[in-house]
């Protein structure tokens, strides 16, 4: 595997994280009047934190990464558990269903059943969010040659915190895409379609197809609904022409920013490597060097 490519899906996922994390929640027009167009890390803002600094969504896949590093394989149980350590440790930023099955498994929960405890419990609406597919792309190092796996894997860590199928299905999508693009596929996201199963939900599949067709639906939405954060993310990681490009335009559309730039930052890291990844973001983050390392070790994982 080129190890530029897979340093770059977990350091891209980093970067537009970062980048979208002080405007999360902002609109476009708003980030529009306050930065012009985004494209350096800055301070404060939502969360009032220094600049670089990371969320959620990298924290949870560092657990998830640092896992598969230890174990040497999948251990969807040792995840569950690296995440409660870290919901212990107070973050600054969680979502709302993360949160409660985090706290099923506190609980006495197992992995299986946390997710799928606080899915049977919410409502349409609110039980189909974001929340495991900004953390899932690092899954694609170890298992880039065995997609069978790589979906079995992909959705149980959805499963975690997240059990609606929109969820452990867009996860899947995700990650076998970008398995294709280590691979230097031509059309990542349409093998990922035809690949994954005949189980995919429809809503899912009806986003995502014309993506795959290289079309722009619109209007491209950016709440925190698993399905908008795959089809917008998915759309600007394939079609820009660097990575930089891709994520900036994802976290200058506004919404939930540093997920959709995680997302797509973990497309493009994929697509074009990390040597094409700003020296200017990386410098700002603390955790590249443990990411850097991290993805060394995914690579002979798995």
């Amino acid at each position: 595997m080129d190890s530029n490519r897979a340093r770059g899906v977990l350091l891209g996922l980093a970067c537009g994280d970062a980048l979208g994390r002080p405007v999360e929640f902002s609109s476009a027009a708003a980030i529009e009047d306050e930065h012009g167009r985004l494209d350096e890390m800055v301070g404060h803002g939502t969360w009032n934190q220094p600049a670089g600094t990371i969320t959620d969504d990298t924290e949870q896949a560092l657990c998830i990464t640092r896992s598969v590093a230890t174990q040497g394989e999948f251990d969807p149980a040792d995840i569950a558990d690296r995440f409660v350590a870290w919901y212990d440790t107070g973050p600054f930023d969680i979502g709302r269903m993360t949160a409660r099955s985090l706290r099923a498994l506190k609980r006495g929960a197992t992995w299986e059943e946390a997710g799928q405890q606080v899915w049977d419990n919410s409502p349409e609406g609110s039980n189909a969010g974001n929340g495991s597919v900004m953390r899932c792309a690092p899954l694609a190092i170890p298992y880039a040659s065995d997609w069978n796996q790589l979906v079995k894997v992909s959705r149980q860590s959805s499963q975690i915190t997240h059990a609606d199928p929109r969820c452990t299905y867009g996860c899947a999508v995700l990650n076998c895409t970008v398995a294709r693009l280590l691979d230097d596929a031509d059309a990542p996201l349409q093998d990922a379609l035809d690949d994954v199963g005949g189980d995919t939900p429809d809503e899912l599949t009806t986003a995502l197809r014309p993506v795959a067709r290289g079309e722009t639906p619109a209007p491209l939405e950016t709440s925190g609904y698993v399905v908008h954060s795959l089809q917008t993310a998915l759309h600007d990681g394939l079609r820009a022409d660097s990575a930089e490009e891709a994520i900036v335009t994802a976290v200058n559309r506004g919404g939930d920013t540093d997920t959709i730039g995680a997302i797509t930052g973990a497309v493009a890291g994929a697509r074009f490597g990390a040597s094409a990844l700003p020296d200017r973001w990386l410098a700002a983050i603390d955790e590249v060097s443990e990411l850097e390392a991290l993805a060394g070790e995914l690579v002979g994982a798995g």
